[in-house]
């Protein structure tokens, strides 16, 4: 069974998770997918050399070596995180970017502190409205443009922690170590590696990374009037049987996770005639906040034949994921039940 990660880029290392791997609850540390921008550290930092600073629009910075971190009080968190162009490659009308199929998500149950403790020790200003968050990777190409993002201050007091922990063990070197942020429910893009530096801006962040990408935008409209890419889309993803296989009659269980970010998923009805008939999936598992629910139905399968699976979910609010995913010129957030379709045949 093919268990190793698909690599679409070494530098920057860009690699997704095999899809055996999204079957489980948690994702594995070894396998949790590689999204980066720039280079990942040869070496981890210094821990007595590695310091947090928060400045900006605050009252009284704050300045906090690894221990003083440690010591504050502790959050355990699950989160579901997602790449913002996942499942690019499977968009009818191709878009430039890492060819993601499904793997550039996992879900991982993160250790550290909430961000908002931070924020009211050093006290906000009135012109408090947007955090940014700056790591100490190094920019590759010739631009050399720092990885710098900013999420507004209702996300980062509401949900957004700093994670120095991974699945039960330090955070890995290439996702971070020794602290990421993690606003909760929200893309990867959202969620810096390799953190030592937080400042309260007076509104969003500027540059590249804020203005020309991360944005949902259509041919023509300038990159900056789009919507910025935040919370995690509403998805359904089918793990088990994988695209292509042959099976057999009887009962076949079909595996697969559903996400929808902040909002909990309450639902997901399956297909397996091509959206004609939807039923009913059980939930498996653990049921977090701002985590995926994995998902099965047994299904009994009496003739041969070629036959199209989907997936649907509904979330808490009754939004259903569309049948079809709209188009944008970076590919971002491919949540279409079609384009993850899975088509095998039955002998």
């Amino acid at each position: 069974m093919k268990k190793s990660m698909r690599i679409m880029s070494e530098k920057p290392l860009n690699a997704e998770t095999p899809v055996e791997a999204l079957r489980s609850w948690i994702t594995a540390n070894k396998v949790f997918f590689d999204r980066n921008q720039g280079q990942i550290p040869e070496d981890p930092f210094p821990l007595e050399d590695w310091r947090l600073t928060v400045g900006g629009e605050v009252h009284k910075p704050l300045v906090l070596d690894y221990d003083a971190v440690r010591r504050r009080p502790r959050a355990i968190v699950a989160n579901t995180m997602e790449c913002s162009g996942n499942s690019r490659s499977l968009l009818a009308r191709k878009a430039p970017g890492n060819p993601w199929t499904i793997g550039g998500v996992g879900n991982a149950v993160w250790g550290g502190i909430w961000l908002r403790d931070l924020l009211e020790d050093c006290g906000l200003k009135p012109e408090a409205r947007h955090v940014a968050f700056e790591g100490l990777d190094k920019p590759l190409g010739s631009a050399a443009i720092q990885f710098v993002r900013s999420i507004p201050l209702e996300k980062a007091m509401a949900s957004t922690l700093l994670a120095y922990e991974m699945n039960g063990e330090p955070l890995p070197l290439k996702h971070g170590f020794p602290m990421r942020s993690l606003a909760l429910g929200w893309t990867g893009a959202n969620c810096i590696k390799w953190l030592h530096k937080i400042t309260v801006l007076d509104k969003p962040q500027e540059g590249f990374f804020m203005d020309r990408v991360y944005r949902v935008f259509q041919k023509g409209q300038e990159p900056h009037s789009g919507e910025v890419v935040t919370a995690v889309q509403l998805k359904s993803i089918i793990t088990q049987p994988l695209g292509g296989e042959t099976l057999t009659t009887g009962q076949i269980t079909v595996l697969g996770a559903a996400y929808a970010g902040e909002q909990p998923v309450t639902g997901v009805t399956v297909s397996v005639d091509d959206g004609r008939t939807w039923h009913p999936v059980e939930f498996i598992g653990p049921d977090e906040p701002f985590a995926w629910r994995q998902w099965q139905f047994i299904w009994e399968v009496k003739d041969p034949g070629e036959y199209t699976l989907m997936a649907r979910a509904t979330d808490r609010s009754g939004n259903q994921q569309p049948m079809e995913a709209t188009w944008n010129v970076l590919g971002y957030g491919n949540n279409g039940v079609r384009e993850h379709a899975v088509t095998v045949q039955v002998d």
